[in-house]
């Protein structure tokens, strides 16, 4: 009995407690008690709230100093300051010498790491390519001698990448001096790079000094990320991809220690600019570049060099195989080419007339067409011995007065004319005579396709407007090149052999 007793004890108390707990929390949650302790909804980062870990989302890259004279330690202190445990990658083409002071009077910088670009027996393939070690959704591009005293300006850069994914965001260094903004066209079939100024806020590219966040999956999309001179480089290939570059207003980071403020140092590090924008356009094939102020600057084949491309098979230049037309500079030669020839048959008095694709290229726009590798003209056989050049270029090649080289071609009984002895651009001259009411061909060469063509064409002599200047030509050029390279030639001509081309 006293142990039912006992339980029954035990059970009024239990049962007693329960209602005071239960209208204890009726009380609580009448006062708003659990509002208070409910557990907070998770923040996923989004460009209204940057988040406060942003060393956990950028990856800061050095690339833009000389080993000669920098100031790259302090730079990178100054993010460290600031974020501790931000990963920081100072990448060189090889070691720096004088040697970085990287240790920063701390052995526990694991979160900062050199990486060489050049080839070495004793550094690993993949350790050779930084992008790939990057593990973090953004980069941040660093300029040598420059400060952060805070997270609010990275922080920002970081919100509005956000609301704009897949641009580049850039802050400028400093507030007193405005970064230029500009418009890039990479033209790769026309071997071109041109510039144009802008006022506008969105740009392709952006001269001065500044820092410049992107993804890193954008930076992995690029074939030479970290080629010199930086950023130029960067902004070409993304201009390639159509990315846009952003300038934020209103906000800037601060200028360090001063370099490269001597003489010395300022002609040492344009001399290798120098060189290395020449390796650039060499790596990128851009052959000419034009500047926001108008300036044409070559960097393809010169007189003194060969030219652009190699022997040509089947009328099939290689770069036509790339999907390229003709190296601009080669075009730019052979308009000098052609000019001199000109002027020489004009001078010997040399019945000749433009031919077969040069025509058609004046007839399209007046000057050769954008893919063709030679000029074709043809003169009266009958006149060959009026030009000494030529009459000397049946024995041997010879290099006239301005440098051209004239020579009897191996392929076929006609002649060129060279750009100079090294550079072999031509114009080729072909011979034909009057046989029975038709200009024949007097050569043997069979790459020219449909070469002969009546009489009447030449009687009475036209001229055409070509590369700058009037050329005689055949009269009803439309029929003449109609006949030669079919119907609808002019609207819509083609490209020599174009089924041996690997693309449509």
């Amino acid at each position: 009995m006293r142990i039912k007793f006992a339980r029954l004890i035990a059970l009024i108390v239990v049962f007693a407690n329960v209602i005071v707990i239960y209208y204890s929390l009726r009380l609580f949650v009448s006062f708003g008690g659990f509002k208070t302790y409910h557990s907070p909804p998770t923040i996923k980062t989004t460009t209204k709230s940057p988040s406060k870990h942003v060393s956990k989302l950028v990856t800061i890259i050095v690339r833009e100093f000389e080993s000669f004279e920098n100031d790259v330690t302090s730079t990178v202190q100054s993010f460290l300051n600031v974020f501790p445990n931000i990963q920081v990658m100072i990448i060189y083409d090889s070691l720096p010498y004088p040697p970085l002071d990287i240790n920063l009077k701390n052995n526990s910088l694991k979160n900062v790491k050199g990486f060489a670009l050049s080839s070495s027996l004793k550094v690993p393939y993949a350790e050779r390519y930084p992008v790939l070690q990057i593990k973090t959704k953004y980069v941040l591009f660093v300029p040598d001698s420059t400060r952060i005293s805070s997270r609010q300006n990275l922080q920002l850069m970081v919100a509005e990448l956000g609301r704009q994914p897949s641009s580049i965001i850039v802050a400028p260094v400093s507030s007193k001096k405005e970064l230029g903004c500009l418009r890039v066209n990479v033209n790769v079939r026309e071997w071109t790079l041109k510039y144009s100024s802008t006022k506008n806020n969105l740009c392709d590219a952006v001269t001065g000094k500044h820092f410049i966040l992107m993804e890193t999956d954008l930076l992995r999309q690029l074939p030479e990320p970290f080629i010199l001179p930086f950023p130029q480089s960067l902004y070409i290939q993304t201009a390639s991809l159509l990315v846009e570059v952003k300038i934020l207003k209103g906000m800037f980071f601060q200028e360090g220690k001063p370099v490269l403020k001597s003489h010395h140092a300022q002609f040492k590090q344009k001399q290798i600019n120098t060189e290395r924008l020449k390796n650039l356009y060499k790596v990128f094939q851009i052959k000419q570049v034009v500047r926001e102020t108008g300036l044409t600057e070559w960097y393809g084949c010169t007189r003194e060099t060969s030219r652009c491309f190699g022997t040509i098979v089947d009328q099939m230049p290689s770069y036509l195989y790339e999907g390229r037309w003709t190296p601009p500079c080669c075009l730019s030669n052979l308009r000098k080419t052609a000019k001199h020839v000109f002027n020489s048959l004009d001078e010997a008095g040399i019945r000749y007339w433009l031919e077969a694709g040069s025509l058609l290229g004046a007839m399209r726009s007046g000057d050769i067409l954008p893919w063709d590798h030679d000029v074709d003209v043809g003169f009266n056989r009958d006149d060959l011995l009026r030009s000494p050049w030529l009459k000397k270029a049946k024995d041997k090649p010879v290099v006239d007065s301005k440098g051209f080289l004239w020579e009897k071609a191996t392929g076929g009984n006609f002649y060129r004319v060279n750009y100079s002895k090294s550079n072999k651009i031509y114009v080729n001259l072909f011979p034909f005579y009057s046989k029975n009411g038709t200009m024949a061909k007097d050569s043997w060469f069979t790459s020219h396709k449909n070469m002969e063509f009546p009489e009447n064409f030449l009687h009475p002599m036209s001229s055409i407007e070509f590369i700058g200047r009037q050329v005689p030509s055949p009269n009803n050029i439309r029929d003449f090149l109609e006949l030669k390279f079919g119907k609808g030639a002019i609207e819509n001509p083609e490209y020599p052999n174009p089924s041996r081309l690997p693309f449509p």
